[in-house]
């Protein structure tokens, strides 16, 4: 069983009468690449904040490597973060930057500058000075800030936002070689799920403060494939006939009252049938299937006429 990195348990942060988080669930495991999905103001900064302890919660609990957050000091030396970006010097350059912050943090082996440039592969213009960098190397540059301290645990807030095709496509290579050959579990915050969808293998869906769902990467892939749909109140007499009549196996009880079928193997009207005629109440069969965007809409309520 993968260690448990981060739980969270009634996590909630007010503002006054605004409440940016509210009662928010989540579990990140050792290995994760977690993708927070979310509009702008759903809440994804709150939560992020409230874990680095950049602004506590108001109520609600988490642990950090299995302790409790009323003892995680130590703790919290194994997360690098990049949620408010770091004010780099346009006139310093890339290894310059990071010395300075190396002060900041009280680091005294240098060498964390190089091996942090070279995980994020900016290794070759660690001389460059910072006004000349590209978007996506001043982005990457924020990550290797984050990774100064040798963490176990990365946190994002929005890294690929403005970036073009290219830099999307480099970080994204670099979350993946760091995760892969570091053993570095990360949380990255976007707007934008299909981006987050090319990296991460567990994703939690956030609006106005509150968590509307975590899900794993296949049971994503599960609910946006094409398949039949089919609403009964009995579904364990429905999957005996779809198995035993029908030879379906392909198929995930979803609910107490939904079926998703994932094969091909009957049309809807013979299944339809066949159950009906079986004793089986049947409320509601069609074909359904979303795109990444469209899921997450369904999820905020945001679905197109």
């Amino acid at each position: 069983m993968r260690e448990t990195i981060l739980k969270t348990t009634g996590l909630t942060k007010r503002y006054k009468k605004f409440t940016a988080l509210d009662s928010a669930d989540m579990t990140v495991y050792s290995g994760d690449i977690y993708g927070l999905i979310g509009r702008n103001g759903a809440g994804k900064t709150t939560f992020m904040k409230v874990i680095t302890d950049l602004t506590d919660q108001t109520s609600g609990e988490y642990e950090l490597f299995g302790k409790k957050s009323s003892d995680t000091a130590g703790e919290k030396r194994r997360i690098g973060c990049l949620i408010e970006n770091p004010a780099f010097f346009g006139n310093m350059t890339a290894w310059q930057n990071l010395r300075y912050y190396c002060y900041q943090k009280g680091i005294t082996d240098l060498k964390q500058i190089d091996r942090a440039l070279e995980l994020v592969q900016l290794t070759e213009v660690r001389n460059k000075k910072f006004r000349k960098f590209s978007l996506g190397m001043k982005q990457r540059l924020g990550i290797a800030f984050a990774l100064l301290d040798n963490p176990d645990l990365v946190i994002l807030d929005e890294p690929i936002n403005g970036l073009d095709p290219i830099g999307i496509s480099e970080l994204r290579e670099t979350f993946l070689k760091l995760n892969k050959e570091q053993g570095i579990t990360f949380i990255i915050s976007s707007h934008i799920l299909s981006e987050l969808y090319a990296v991460a293998n567990r994703f939690m869906f956030i609006n106005n403060g509150k968590v509307l769902k975590e899900i794993s990467k296949e049971e994503l892939d599960l609910e946006c494939s094409r398949c039949i749909v089919v609403k009964t109140s009995d579904t364990k007499k429905a999957v005996t006939v779809l198995e035993q009549e029908l030879g379906v196996s392909s198929y995930k009880v979803t609910s107490s009252s939904e079926i998703r079928i994932y094969s091909d193997e009957a049309a809807p009207d013979i299944i339809n049938q066949k159950l009906v005629g079986a004793g089986v109440p049947v409320s509601g069969i069609y074909e359904s299937g979303v795109s990444l965007e469209d899921y997450f809409k369904t999820l905020i309520g945001e679905v197109s006429e």
